[in-house]
């Protein structure tokens, strides 16, 4: 059984933005309601995981020292 490789042209911290961006233009097309909030509530947690990525991957994070 073979692997399906997939090949990524975004980064995974570009892809969380694009699609922060574009729950918020889709949030901002609604009117005020339960299923506005949850489409923002999901633009937050693509940002927080964006940067949760970036800080994670970044070059100044250093494993704990023993």
């Amino acid at each position: 059984m073979q692997r399906r490789r997939i090949k990524h042209s975004l980064t995974l911290e570009e892809e969380l933005a694009e699609e922060s961006k574009r729950l918020r233009e889709q949030a901002n097309r609604l009117p005020m309601g339960h299923e506005r909030e949850a489409l923002l509530k999901r633009a937050s947690l693509a940002d927080t995981a964006s940067h949760l990525s970036e800080w994670l991957t970044s070059s100044g994070l250093q494993p704990p020292k023993t």
